[in-house]
């Protein structure tokens, strides 16, 4: 009686140690800088952090509860909160369909239709708010017919500024979610397909999942970006406290008749601004230690 013959083992392959990983192509990393980059880098990073520490140093600290109890600093960050807020939700609900179909699909102009899609990242805020005067004003060719159909006036009003945000956010959105979507693995969503599920249930139940993390950081630079927008507001909402006036708009304003409270009002929009770094933590800083 013959023994039954078995398969051969598979040889166990070891992964070499982390060492050996650091020496191969794309984890090499130098002991020590040379000067003439060592040099420069430290001259950059001065450049960014001595602006921040002359704001830290010139900050008036007793004055700091008086001014930021105010009302008109509470109006103008409630304000600005309930539009970048408002802004990021819309930004969500129109900018993911225009991620995946961008990333998904394939039609003619689609290289102009992501040309402009990425335009506001590059467009002066200024031009962007005269555009969106001249699209949405009263005499503009959509905000004409607001008006004599609905009596509905956009200009100089809370939802101007969250247009305006939603104008200048809404692309850091769509490029996040996008560079997501075209780098997921379409794997599970075939599965699913062949499984019987319809389009949006894949959609929502799969790609979705699959996308969160991306999904997540490019929401929270699309909050960041509206909370901090200033040129497109100011341009085509103006400056009204507890109307239109959002912290950036309060801060210049302050700037021209109370500097105190100017810098206060800044260290305010720095603390949101580590926030959103803290926020992103994971998406950046972990993906910068891997690489």
């Amino acid at each position: 009686m013959s023994a039954v013959e078995r398969p051969p083992r598979r040889a166990r392959v070891r992964r070499p140690p982390r060492r050996a990983r650091e020496r191969q192509p794309g984890h090499v990393r130098a002991r020590s800088a040379p000067a003439p980059l060592l040099l420069p880098a430290l001259a950059g990073l001065l450049f960014l952090v001595l602006p921040l520490a002359g704001l830290l140093i010139r900050a008036p600290w007793g004055d700091a509860p008086t001014v930021l109890r105010s009302a008109a600093v509470g109006e103008a960050l409630r304000l600005s909160l309930w539009t970048s807020t408002t802004a990021t939700a819309i930004s969500l609900l129109l900018g993911v369909p225009l991620a995946w179909l961008l990333a998904r699909t394939e039609f003619p102009g689609q290289r102009v239709v992501r040309a402009l899609v990425m335009l506001p990242l590059v467009l002066p805020p200024v031009v962007g708010g005269v555009a969106l005067l001249m699209a949405f004003g009263r005499s503009g060719f959509v905000g004409e017919h607001l008006d004599q159909w609905f009596g509905v006036t956009l200009p100089f009003t809370s939802a101007a500024v969250v247009l305006a945000e939603t104008f200048v956010a809404m692309p850091f959105l769509v490029v996040t979610v996008e560079g997501a979507l075209r780098s997921a693995d379409t794997g599970f969503e075939e599965a699913a397909a062949t499984l019987g599920a319809t389009r949006m249930t894949v959609f929502r139940r799969v790609t979705l999942p699959l996308i969160g993390p991306s999904l997540a950081a490019g929401a929270v630079l699309c909050w960041a970006r509206a909370l901090g927008e200033f040129g497109a507001t100011i341009t085509f909402a103006g400056s009204f406290p507890g109307r239109t006036q959002t912290m950036p708009i309060a801060v210049y304003y302050a700037l021209e008749t109370d500097p105190d409270a100017a810098i206060l009002l800044s260290l305010v929009l720095l603390l949101v601004s580590v926030g959103v770094l803290v926020a992103l933590r994971d998406s950046w800083f972990r993906a910068g230690a891997g690489a």
